[in-house]
């Protein structure tokens, strides 16, 4: 994930819906609580975004007369993780904090139930993301707010034009900016995917897939699992393994795969992706706008010809990797009353878009009724590149994450392992055989099961 984008534009943008006024009718249900209220917010990746949530809470601490604090700490080194840590521990600091998506479970005892926040907003905006509610909800209840700021989708972002030459996989025609699908849509499944990886590969344009334990290869191996049915427990962690044939026929597939992928990918981070994409040596990587913005200020011959396409089709379907983040809101904090209703305020649509537009269409509200804010139809070179970063329904598709339907607290250590990625390095590159890998793959869920 690139952390580079451009700023004027996401200003524009998000100064457009403030000018509007759309922000000015109250909003929160605790009008007039007053006291201070301090947050430590996740310091987004692009540059200028924190300053949606600054002006959001502005406007809001004015309005309900609140000393507000938004304090932005990034998660290199992992310091936004040590502090929550910390402050979950010692029971004190700021009165709510940004959560990465497996961190609920970990603090679910000291954060503060936030169920009717939830349902207000569900009352007035539908379903929420069942990949947010899977990771927010413990015990029954909702322990944070899924968030708007950092959470994003890992659709395939295209080179249309290097598709087109030696794939011959006219995208932007299969998937149009606008509510259709186009020629061919139907088509585009992972033997389709596999066809045009060879093609790019003898091209010298190779798909830049990470193959390692980064969170990117975590997350759309995950996707590609989903799509064949290939569970690898059952909901109450029990290992599926043998005589999964759904499991057998994926890692088959993405073993071959692998074979049309750079050799280095399997060491690949978070940022090789996008490199690879911007750098003009790949014709698909699986991330979100952020890459290709890098490209519109860096590379603009690459971001012209990029173009944001659905997953491809699995024998049970489309699934979107899903990466959110979730706001909890501290049980020992001093405004619990104030903090909750600040969540609302910046959950509600109109917070989201003005949110969205900042990040230049990079943000993915957690509400499935919010896929159609105008940033992703008027972003651009190509006007429309991004449209179909969120999920539409067209698609025909769901959002997932990596080794659900698991119980959350087995589904994340498997996730940290990158277990999925794991057991295709060990056939593809370790020489195993197929049995040798998935009992490997047994072997390790028991382990995490009892612990060891």
């Amino acid at each position: 994930m690139a952390k580079e984008f451009g700023r004027r534009g996401a200003m524009r943008a998000g100064a457009g819906v403030l000018a509007a006024g759309v922000l000015g009718a109250p909003m929160v249900h605790a009008q007039g609580s007053g006291g201070n209220l301090r947050f430590a917010f996740w310091d987004h990746w692009v540059p200028g975004s924190n300053d949606a949530l600054r002006q959001l809470g502005s406007r809001w601490a004015e309005r309900n007369r609140v000393n507000l604090t938004l304090d932005f700490i990034n998660t290199t080194g992992n310091q936004l993780q040590l502090t929550a840590a910390a402050q979950a521990q010692s029971r004190s600091g700021h009165d709510g904090i940004s959560l990465g998506p497996w961190d609920v479970g970990a603090y679910a005892d000291v954060l503060e139930p936030v169920d009717d926040v939830i349902n207000r907003l569900i009352q007035k905006y539908g379903p929420i993301n069942p990949v947010a509610e899977f990771l927010a909800k413990r015990g029954g209840a909702w322990r944070g707010v899924p968030a708007t700021s950092g959470t994003q989708n890992k659709p395939p972002l295209c080179r249309a034009d290097l598709l087109q030459q030696h794939a011959g996989l006219d995208v932007k025609a299969m998937w149009p900016a606008r509510q259709e699908k186009g020629p061919n849509a139907d088509q585009w499944n992972w033997d389709t995917f596999l066809r045009a990886a060879e093609a790019c590969h003898k091209a010298g344009v190779p798909f830049g897939l990470p193959m390692g334990q980064f969170t990117d290869a975590v997350d759309w191996v995950g996707g590609l699992f989903a799509s064949y049915g290939a569970r690898v427990t059952d909901e109450r962690g029990n290992p599926t393994i043998r005589g999964n044939q759904e499991l057998r026929q994926v890692v088959d597939y993405a073993v071959r795969l692998s074979r049309f992928l750079p050799n280095d990918v399997w060491a690949w981070d978070d940022a090789s992706n996008n490199r690879a994409l911007i750098s003009g040596r790949s014709a698909l990587v699986f991330n979100p706008p952020s890459a290709w913005a890098v490209a519109k200020r860096d590379a603009p011959q690459v971001a012209e010809n990029c173009w944001t396409i659905p997953m491809p089709a699995g024998p049970r379907g489309r699934f979107l990797a899903y990466l959110p983040w979730t706001t909890g809101v501290w049980a020992f904090g001093r405004n619990k009353s104030a903090a909750k209703a600040f969540l609302e305020f910046i959950s509600e649509r109109e917070s989201a878009e003005f949110t969205t537009n900042f990040s230049g269409g990079y943000d993915i509200p957690p509400f499935l009724s919010m896929a159609d804010f105008k940033v992703w139809e008027t972003e651009g070179p190509p006007v429309g590149t991004i449209y179909n970063y969120p999920l539409k329904p067209h698609h025909d598709a769901q959002y997932s994450i990596a080794f659900s339907p698991a119980p959350p607290e087995l589904a994340s250590q498997m996730y940290i392992q990158a277990l999925n990625t794991k057991v295709i390095a060990r056939i593809s590159q370790g020489g195993e055989s197929m049995d040798s890998a998935l009992n490997w793959l047994e072997r390790e869920i028991n382990n995490m099961r009892r612990g060891g």
